[in-house]
């Protein structure tokens, strides 16, 4: 789908404004492929948010305006003071990463009592790619790494913010100017931006560190999915296999309903072993995943740490990169990070994902007679 749509109002004197959402999602070059799929969704969304506005009123019924007012000022107030209260506990840092495609991101973390500074100064500029985030995205990911740093059980919220001044550069590729592309900055450059930070405070190696989003379709199927890999590891704990890393919590279709309703067979699904990066702590391996095809598509894959490793720390190893293939006419051709193929009736698209980055040097065993 190619729709962009700008600030709408959805929702007027609660009636859905069906046609002109229709006439939105019908415009353009490429207009979106299944209305009523989308509508359905759009509904589904509205009436989640009519779900929340009636508990809402509930609990103000019961508990009072001022009540409800003053504990939602409280649950801010709370989650900002355990976040100073952990800066009390981290150390200043910086970090550097370059992805796949040659872009660099890098933060630098400089904490003073209870209160951080992260300047993304340096970042690469713009790029002409989709590989650009909106500064959404990069203030969300903050949000994700610190509130993951705090021991206590919060409800995050923009209260974690508070103490932290963030310093994305304009014009820079976290931060870009309209109508910069930005389709993978919220999939692949997140992955990128979450690891940096954890690097620049020495937390963790890098996990996968992609998303490694998988679409296939035609005139009658669509299909999307994020293929899990492995996550790093770090001071006491080893990486985990085959998951969803940060800032992917999608679950895969299970194979039987997969191949139920899409004319594609699921022949391989399994751990890539020994793909985590060996250390002391050992960095989570990556998964094989292997489709074949029964009827003509186009298949595409978005993905990154198909060059350049997910980053060990504390001496621990990189985890491997991933690979992308498809098999054909009894060839195997190698694919990029970034690709869309079209795929025939028997033809076979694999994708090895990346493992999780190592943490300490491994201790050797000593044995004594």
């Amino acid at each position: 789908e190619g729709i962009v749509i700008n600030v709408f109002k959805l929702v007027t004197q609660d009636q859905l404004r069906e046609t002109e959402i229709r006439k939105i999602l019908s415009s353009g070059d490429y207009p979106v492929r299944n209305i009523e799929q989308n509508l359905a969704d759009l509904r589904a969304q509205i009436a989640a948010n009519n779900t929340g506005v009636l508990e809402l009123r509930k609990m103000v019924q019961h508990f009072g305006l001022e009540v409800v007012q003053a504990y939602m000022q409280h649950v801010q107030d709370n989650a900002e003071q355990a976040v100073q209260k952990l800066l009390q506990n981290l150390t200043s840092g910086k970090f550097s990463y370059t992805m796949d495609n040659g872009a660099n991101i890098q933060v630098k973390i400089t904490i003073t009592g209870s209160e951080a500074v992260l300047d993304f100064t340096g970042t690469s500029q713009q790029q002409e790619n989709n590989f650009n985030a909106p500064i959404s995205v990069c203030k969300a990911i903050v949000l994700y790494v610190f509130r993951t740093l705090v021991v206590e059980n919060i409800p995050m919220n923009a209260g974690c913010l508070k103490p932290l001044k963030i310093i994305v550069p304009k014009g820079c590729m976290l931060n870009p100017i309209y109508p910069a592309a930005v389709v993978a900055g919220n999939v692949e450059t997140s992955q990128y931006i979450t690891d940096v930070l954890y690097g620049a405070l020495g937390i963790m190696a890098a996990s996968q560190g992609t998303m490694n989003n998988f679409t296939f379709g035609n005139e009658k199927h669509q299909y999307y999915e994020t293929i899990c890999g492995g996550s790093g590891a770090g001071k006491n704990f080893h990486g985990t296999a085959a998951v969803q890393t940060h800032m992917t919590n999608s679950r895969l279709t299970d194979p039987e309903v997969l191949e139920w309703r899409y004319p594609v067979l699921l022949e391989e699904f399994k751990i890539r072993q020994n793909s985590g990066g060996a250390g002391k702590y050992k960095g989570g391996d990556g998964v094989v995943r292997k489709f074949l095809f029964q009827e003509p598509m186009t298949a595409s894959i978005l993905s990154g740490h198909r060059k350049i490793p997910p980053y060990g720390m504390a001496g621990g190893k990189a985890g491997q990169t991933g690979k992308n293939w498809i098999e054909h006419d009894g060839k195997k051709d190698i694919l990029t990070g970034t690709e869309m193929v079209k795929m025939g009736i028997g033809d076979r698209f694999v994708i090895e994902t990346p493992g999780g980055g190592g943490y300490g040097n491994k201790v050797s065993r000593v044995y004594i007679l």
